[in-house]
């Protein structure tokens, strides 16, 4: 059986991001699985970060028959900005592995890598071969980091590796420069479960009182989201209900939004009870704010709406949502996108939910993972 070391930026649970949906659908491949280190700084924001300092100590979680997670030892802060930190933290790091692939027998291991920090990882973890899988354009994430060191070390890691992949075409001519193998491949969504949203679904209790129609989002909170636009729609429609379904990420500007009572915040949710509440909504809401970030992102949501059938109203941003065009609503602006909400929510043509479904269907993470092995298979790394 093939094996892949998985040095992933996305902890196994609790939300499944691209890496898992990969990892979980490789054939015939036994999987080291290595959540994202915490750093030692992490319990002066989150008391609870502190139990996540000695996680590492634990034995592996076999998630799957083929597939163990490991925590990951805690590292030094300020790695994004100085580069010296990020080689000791990546030097313990791969001894850490190094041990679990022993443990395992993977002498022959594809390193497998998702952050530009593994480019000091990687000389490091006996390897047949590496793939780097590119899901954002790390260095536009601001915060503690010089965007410069994250952007060398990108280009380090994509020259080193023997497949490039990434999520955006912007990502794939970026690296391409660096190594001639990048390709885009975009994010998918699991089809069959989102395809659940088309048929009756018992509503949750949490929504059931709420006046329709319902404008959903579902997706984490955070600064790269235009909150302008929901905070105008709710101020001019105010008998529309807002849902919004994720974590508040820190830097995300919601004091707005939180004045208006039709506006309702669930937090988190079941990943598998997403589908109980899109069958409630009228229409889905993809809102990215114009920025050197969202410009590049895959967003996971935006497929998993498409699934569904139900209608989507998006922010020209990302590029990605421009392909959809003919069967989805684009605003550009706060009146674009308050007008493109109320055809949206007549929009009941069996034809434009039947083709909204199939974009689904075709951005499935089966069929994104078949082109991936595809790939992988020709330039003979599995």
């Amino acid at each position: 059986m093939k094996k892949v070391v998985c040095v992933s930026t996305s902890p196994w649970y609790p939300i499944p991001t691209r890496k898992q949906q990969v990892m979980r659908r490789l054939k015939d491949v036994e999987i080291l699985y290595f959540d994202p280190p915490v750093s030692f700084l992490a319990p002066l924001k989150d008391k609870s970060a502190k139990e996540k300092l000695r996680a590492y100590r634990a034995p592996g979680e076999k998630v799957k028959d083929n597939i163990t997670v490991y925590a990951t030892p805690p590292v030094l802060p300020f790695f994004n900005k100085f580069r010296i930190i990020n080689r000791l933290n990546q030097f313990r790091l791969a001894r850490f592995i190094r041990k679990k692939m022993q443990r395992h027998g993977f002498d022959d291991a594809v390193l497998w890598c998702y952050s530009p920090t593994s480019a000091d990882l990687a000389p490091h973890v006996p390897h047949k071969a590496l793939v780097y899988d590119c899901v954002d354009r790390h260095s536009a994430y601001g915060g503690l980091m010089n965007p410069a060191v994250v952007d060398k070390m990108e280009e380090d890691l994509a020259a080193r590796a023997d497949q490039v992949f990434a999520t955006a075409d912007a990502l794939a001519r970026r690296l391409r420069e660096c190594n001639t193998t990048a390709r885009c491949i975009p994010n998918g969504a699991e089809y069959e479960l989102f395809a659940q949203a088309r048929t009756a679904q018992p509503c949750p209790e949490d929504i059931a009182a709420l006046p329709g129609p319902i404008l959903g989002f579902v997706g984490a909170l955070q600064e790269c989201i235009e909150y302008s636009y929901l905070y105008a729609a709710a101020q001019a429609h105010p008998e529309w209900s807002f849902v919004l379904i994720g974590a508040e990420k820190p830097g995300a500007d919601l004091k707005a939004l939180k004045t208006c009572p039709n506006v309702h915040f669930l937090g988190l949710r079941p990943h598998d009870q997403l589908p109980q509440y899109i069958a409630q909504f009228s229409l889905c809401l993809n809102l990215f704010a114009d920025s050197a970030l969202s410009r590049d992102v895959s967003p996971l949501k935006f497929y998993e709406y498409l699934a569904t059938g139900k209608p989507v109203v998006s922010t020209p941003q990302p590029q990605q949502v421009l392909q959809f065009s003919d069967a989805i609503e684009i605003a550009g602006t706060e009146n674009e996108f308050i007008a493109a909400c109320e055809r949206a929510i007549h929009d009941t043509d069996p034809a434009r939910e039947a083709l909204r479904a199939d974009y689904g269907r075709k951005s499935s993470w089966d069929s994104r993972v078949e082109e991936i092995e595809s790939v992988l298979r020709s330039h003979a790394i599995m």
